[in-house]
């Protein structure tokens, strides 16, 4: 469980999000998994720097999530040079990669201004703890341990 907790750079990363996306009612990133699913937070993110890019309302309110995904990706590759690290339909789940999710916002965070305010940072570090770790990487995890149980137990048995 240790292992959930979020790192120094991660909360560093989120406050950056958080405080990015602050005007985008539809957008409220509070993890690096389910957050980013319906890639709302990819867009808001890019348009909160770099407005001239593409209509928000557009993108927001026509596209299906993988659309919005795509469109993000694209984007940030055109524009800021950012790999398509990221395939839209790995991350329009319930519960993308966290690593994955991690490793593309630091591609944009490289490129993108990064003013992060001390405010920001006490905010992300009030986020109730259940929403810091989602039930979703409390199953995942409690899955993978029961799983090395019976592993653990099926090679003691043989």
């Amino acid at each position: 469980m240790a292992g959930l907790q979020q790192t120094n750079s991660e909360k560093i990363l989120l406050s950056w999000v958080r405080q990015s996306t602050r005007n985008y009612p539809q957008v409220n990133v509070i993890n690096f998994t389910s957050s980013w699913s319906d890639g709302l937070a990819f867009n808001a993110l890019l348009h909160s720097h770099r407005p001239d890019l593409f209509d928000w309302n557009a993108v927001a309110s026509q596209q299906s999530p993988v659309q919005r995904l795509d469109h993000a990706f694209n984007i940030a590759r055109k524009h800021l040079g950012v790999e398509k690290l990221l395939d839209p339909e790995d991350v329009a789940t319930a519960c993308p990669d966290k690593k994955s999710i991690l490793m593309y916002v630091t591609s944009l965070f490289q490129v993108l201004p990064q003013q992060v305010t001390m405010e920001s940072i006490r905010e992300v570090e009030m986020l109730p703890r259940h929403s810091r770790v989602t039930t979703e990487e409390h199953i995942q995890v409690h899955h993978q341990q029961l799983f090395s149980q019976e592993v653990s137990c099926f090679t003691f048995l043989l």
